[in-house]
């Protein structure tokens, strides 16, 4: 199938990346060729990607938020477990993993997306069915992100014993009162951060598969983050610990 990618962050770094079949480049007809954008069109240009110029209702009907720019793609080539592994052991790292676990909203699942690329995980985990899926949507709201990371789809309990075979530990990231604080719990070793569900939190099996629990320290009035904000922070948290080892 086909989709198109829209804004011009996340077609730029999609193009960048190169992991996708490149049909067409749509640029709003009134658009400048400066900046970005110029940058863009000689991306795709150089890989011979046709260029063309469309109306503003045509492009409104891709995306609202289009930015004046989309390019149309192959699906998202997504990957395995044994990938990830791989890819911490050719970079002689201990494995960071992100393990998400039925997360609906598009938005959150960006979100986490933009912040495992950036503080370097080897790469995230999705269950099969009930989940989002790396949409043009989730592209977005990466802001290119997704496209230079590898993402896997696979049963999360065969997912999970195949990191544990690797040398990871996994921690489920919850509010209950048997998680343990961030500084209770090592963080620079070969891990798998489970982040739950909207409102839900972790499926009862993924929970019991973990073999730690970690929650956050608040001193605010509100009870708890949102999924993105709580599983970005848990990431940042561990990649400052891994950043202190090396």
């Amino acid at each position: 199938m086909k989709e198109f990618i829209y804004g011009r962050n996340p077609v730029y770094e999609t193009l960048r990346a190169k992991r996708r079949q490149f049909f067409q480049l749509l640029v709003s007809e009134n658009a400048k060729e400066q900046g970005r954008l110029a940058e863009i069109i000689q991306m795709a240009r150089a890989q011979k990607v046709k260029v063309l110029r469309a109306p503003r209702n045509r492009m409104d009907k891709i995306a609202h938020n289009n930015q004046g720019i989309a390019l149309e793609v192959s699906d998202y080539p997504y990957h395995n477990v044994l990938d990830i592994v791989d890819k911490a052991e050719s970079r002689e790292e201990p494995l960071f993993v992100l393990i998400l676990d039925t997360l609906q909203d598009p938005q959150n699942f960006g979100t986490l997306l933009r912040t495992a690329e950036s503080v370097g995980v080897h790469g995230v985990i999705i269950p099969l069915a009930r989940t989002a899926q790396v949409s043009a949507a989730v592209v977005n709201a990466s802001s290119g992100a997704s496209e230079h990371l590898l993402i896997a789809q696979a049963n999360l309990a065969q997912a999970i014993r195949e990191l544990k075979d690797a040398g990871a530990w996994i921690i489920g990231l919850e509010g209950s009162e048997q998680a343990q604080s961030p500084g209770a719990i090592r963080l620079d070793g070969g891990i798998g951060i489970v982040v739950g569900s909207e409102g839900h939190g972790m499926r009862r099996l993924t929970r019991e598969s973990c073999d730690l629990l970690m929650k956050l320290p608040m001193q605010g009035e509100i009870e708890s983050l949102n999924a993105a904000v709580a599983g970005s922070v848990a990431l940042y948290l561990a990649y400052l610990e891994r950043e202190k080892k090396k």
